[in-house]
């Protein structure tokens, strides 16, 4: 509560000085906030104050700022500032930063951030743009502290105090020959401890890891994860150093991959873009595709429906209970199929795992099933005994009828629901396609296929 006193107290005094154009006010306000704090205030500001709000900042801060800031928020402050501070910010924003901007931006936005750089900057900018899409290449920055391997531990501290300004991060510094090659990573906490006469090269530190420039995004986040570093260096097929890649991307390109992935999930595609920023017709075709998929697929519903249009006039009682049925397996295939995507994204599940999850989810599933079946079978008696509906003199057997086939579905839905992310991840598709929706509309038309056999069976002769 005390934080939101604060925030509101900070707001209120930022649009004091607005209001009444305190200038000096408003700057000494905003310097003694975090970067991430600006950016909110400029987006909670009416359109007209942002500007005036980002002008008022100093130019480091402003480039601070303008990292934390929404595309669309991005978009109209690039339109709106002069060359020559539009020149200041690109020139401060990180190059990682930069280039994402750069692939997000409309063209005619780009086209003018790229202007404001200067010929050096332009070089950086062109040389990560050269890399493949979803490359560790796209996402590293050059902004890295190096050191040689024959500096001492003092004359290294010395070249950090000189050259550390401005760069991306001091933790980890690296040790690239004359040649241009990576040797070695040091922590500057190992730096900082060595004895100051110790060559750099001796420092005992964790063995190096390091990522090649053309190497996936999938492989960036697994090497992070794997090996608990906050930066790894990049290199190139000689083993010369590019430069780095910091948590705080593998962050952005971690939610940018799990937005995804739920994206695909409930059953449309990837929107690539924040909510707001996409496009209505965009919207319509991204979401029209897979629901007039999944629309076709239920329409074989229908057509099962009608292959036991004979039953259902000898026994309508049967009819009542076909969303029980099918919305049962459906939910029982949409948690297996979750659960393994999200396993499989994480590498707790590899394919060679197939067989054992496959037997997991059977016996899972059979269990699942013979607690719906039972909830099932003693809910319908208990409506027959209490008078609630009235299901026919052959009650028990549609009770039993109901049960036998919650069994059944409940354990095709899962799994089914657990196998369908390994074979699309075997024949090289991204398991998140296969969404909850697309799951429940399979195991919709097979739940019915078993509902009518298990009734075909124990109805035989009463009331079929």
């Amino acid at each position: 509560m005390a934080n939101v006193a604060r925030a509101l107290g900070r707001n209120k005094a930022i649009d004091d000085a607005l209001r009444n154009h305190r200038w000096e006010e408003l700057r000494s306000i905003l310097v003694e906030l975090h970067p991430s704090d600006i950016a909110d205030v400029i987006i909670d500001a009416p359109a007209e104050d942002e500007g005036i709000i980002f002008r008022f900042l100093p130019r480091r801060l402003a480039a601070q700022v303008f990292a934390y800031l929404p595309l669309q928020q991005q978009e109209g402050l690039i339109s709106s500032l002069s060359g020559e501070d539009l020149q200041h910010v690109a020139e401060q924003i990180s190059d990682d930063d930069r280039t994402r901007l750069f692939e997000e931006l409309p063209a005619e936005v780009t086209r003018k951030l790229i202007g404001a750089l200067s010929p050096e900057e332009l070089q950086h900018a062109r040389r990560l743009l050269g890399y493949p899409e979803k490359t560790a290449g796209r996402y590293m920055t050059p902004e890295y502290v190096s050191i040689r391997p024959a500096m001492t531990a003092a004359e290294a501290l010395e070249h950090i105090r000189r050259t550390g300004r401005g760069k991306e991060t001091l933790n980890v510094v690296y040790i690239v020959d004359d040649d241009g090659r990576l040797v070695e990573d040091v922590r500057l906490g190992s730096l900082v401890l060595a004895e100051p006469a110790q060559h750099v090269s001796e420092i005992r530190d964790p063995a190096l890891v390091s990522l090649h420039a053309s190497q996936s995004l999938d492989d960036v986040l697994a090497a992070f994860e794997k090996y608990d570093r906050i930066a790894l260096p990049v290199t190139d097929d000689d083993g010369n150093m590019l430069g780095i890649i910091t948590v705080d991307d593998v962050l952005d390109i971690a939610e940018a991959r799990n937005t995804r992935d739920i994206q695909k999930l409930g059953g449309s595609e990837a929107l690539d873009a924040p909510y707001l920023s996409v496009g209505f017709w965009t919207m319509v075709r991204k979401r029209g595709g897979w629901l007039s998929a999944l629309f076709l697929g239920e329409m074989l519903t229908a057509t099962a429906m009608s292959y036991f249009e004979n039953e259902i006039a000898k026994a309508v009682v049967l009819a009542l209970f076909v969303p029980l049925i099918i919305s049962s397996g459906g939910n029982s295939g949409s948690q297996a199929t979750s659960l393994i995507i999200r396993s499989l994204a994480l590498q707790e599940l590899k394919l060679r795992d197939w067989f054992r999850v496959f037997r997991r989810e059977l016996f899972s599933g059979l269990a699942l099933g013979v607690v719906l079946g039972t909830i099932g079978f003693f809910r319908i008696v208990l409506w027959q005994h209490l008078h609630f509906t009235n299901y026919g003199a052959h009650y028990l057997l549609v009770a039993m009828t109901v049960g036998g086939s919650l069994i059944g579905v409940v354990t095709f839905g899962s799994t089914s629901g657990s196998m369908l992310p390994f074979i699309l991840r075997r024949f090289g598709f991204d398991p998140a396609t296969s969404s909850a929706p697309f799951v429940a509309t399979l195991v919709d038309v097979t739940g019915l296929l078993i509902y009518f056999s298990v009734a075909a069976i124990i109805l035989r002769g009463t009331l079929l």
